[in-house]
Parts: C-alpha cells; structure tokens; sequence
C-alpha cells in the first residue's frame, strides 16, 4: 500500500508559487495503480484520498502507522465510490457487490476491508475517502438511486448539473464524512459557480469521465488571489478552508467531492461574490 503525504499550508504561501510548486501541494495525480490501494494523507482535516485497483487478486486495505495504532480504520471512517467495473468490497465478512456508481459508507472500528474486481478485464475502480471519526455508524451501501439527488445551473450559465448526496444526513449517517457525486450535462462545464468556501472544513475534488484530451481548470486561492491547476482525468485537487473551489472544463465531466470537519451540513459555506474575485 502506497501511502504519499500533504502537509497543510497557509494562504500567503500561494502567492509567488510556481506551477510545480502548486502542482505538488494540492494535487494528488496517481490515484489508480494497478494491483495497488495508492493513498494520499492530507494534514487538513487529517482527510485520506486514493484508490483500490484490484486486477488479478483482492486488495486488503492494511494498517498504517503514522495514522493510527490497528486496523486503518480503528478511529476512521471511510467512504467509497466504485467508478469502474462490477466489484465486491468485504467489510469484516460481509461482501457488498458494487455495481459502477455505487457506493458504500464503512464505519469506524471496522477491522478488515477487501476489494476485488468481477473480471480482471474490467476491473473495479474504488475511490477511497477516509476522516478521522468519533463514533461508529452502521455499513451502508448507497447505490446512485438511494443517493440524493439535488438538480443544480442551467444551460445558460453552462454549469447544469445533478449533484447526487451518498454519504450525508439524508442518506447515510457519519460522523465527519460527507461524500458525494456530481455529473455535469452535455454542454455545461463549469461546476460550483458561484464558488464559495468553507472556513469549518475542507474539500477535495476527484475529477473523472474525462477523455484523454480533456482538462478541468480548477479554481483555488483565497477570492482576491485566485490561482488554477491545470487537472486531467483521475485526479484530484486537495482544497484547504481558506480557498474557493471551482473548476471549469474543455467539456463536461463527473467529480467526485468529499469533505470533512466541524460539520455535516452540506450547505453550510461562504458564497463568495463575482465581484470580490481576482
């Protein structure tokens, strides 16, 4: 298990940065390997991102020191997306078939988790996102038809979306983790605009379905120091709560957010006006 590490930064250490410099704090760009669970540890909010690519034998998500002593998710909790093939995720014995899009909320003091893939020929991709947790919930499998959908934009302002809620309140419970997807229509490109921040808590941003070609220009920095990361497909940006998150892309594209801190209201952020951004 390949774990990479992300130290938390402060806002004025945006100002004069290089791209690669920028590049190599926010975003995370070896999320799938092959045959491997590739995790990055980010200090802010102690949040872990990554992903399970099982090919020919199950993968086991193992411990790891410098989070915890025992299990990964002794006091973790952890959310999943499976943006690949048909899956199976077993969660202390149980097994949970997950077909693409579903998604499945394992709780803290879980001892073992595997992932497999259906076919090695078209294997499961799971997107992993793990918070520090204070209480246990129960295992919960969302497909895309038990989250919650949320109907966003408009063609006019090229940002028409449908934003589906797995891990929240109305869906799920946690006691940290929110974790959701957001699929953008034919047409729309821009997501979260207006943009906004979030001061109790941060967010990371998974963008996939993008061809080769294609790229997202995602928006961060503090309203009046505004910098973008150039991102393709399957990776993610690391957004801390001092900076707005949007991104605009070359067409449209799915992303997967997930946040933690102080909260789990989805709607508690700090729009940021047009006229503010610079």
């Amino acid at each position: 298990m390949k774990v990479d590490k992300r130290h938390a930064t402060h806002p004025d250490q945006v100002v004069g940065l290089s791209t690669e410099r920028l590049r190599a704090y926010y975003l995370a760009t070896e999320i799938f390997v092959p045959g491997e669970i590739a995790l990055t540890h980010n200090h802010v909010e102690r949040m872990v991102i990554g992903g399970a690519l099982p090919t020919s034998a199950p993968l086991t998500l193992e411990n790891c020191p410098g989070l915890a002593t025992g299990p990964f998710l002794a006091m973790r909790e952890l959310g999943v997306i499976n943006i690949g093939g048909p899956g199976r995720i077993t969660v202390d014995d149980v097994a949970f078939d997950m077909a693409p899009r579903d998604g499945l909320y394992v709780p803290m003091g879980t001892a073992r988790v595997t992932f497999e893939s259906i076919a090695g020929t078209n294997p499961a991709r799971f997107y992993l996102v793990s918070t520090p947790a204070h209480a246990r919930y129960e295992t919960v499998k969302v497909t895309i038809a038990d989250a919650k959908p949320m109907p966003m934009g408009s063609p006019a302002t090229s940002n028409e979306r449908v934003i589906y809620k797995y891990v929240d309140p109305e869906v799920c419970r946690s006691a940290q983790l929110l974790l959701g997807l957001t699929m953008l229509k034919e047409g729309s490109v821009w997501n979260t605009m207006p943009c906004h921040r979030h001061e109790r808590r941060s967010e990371t941003y998974f963008y996939f379905d993008l061809k080769p070609d294609a790229r997202v220009f995602h928006f961060m920095g503090e309203p009046h120091e505004t910098r973008h990361i150039v991102v393709a497909n399957e990776q993610a940006v690391m957004s801390p709560p001092w900076s707005i998150h949007t991104g605009c892309g070359t067409s449209n594209y799915t992303f997967i957010w997930a946040m933690g801190g102080e909260n789990i209201d989805y709607r508690d952020m700090a729009g940021v006006p047009m006229e503010t951004l610079r």
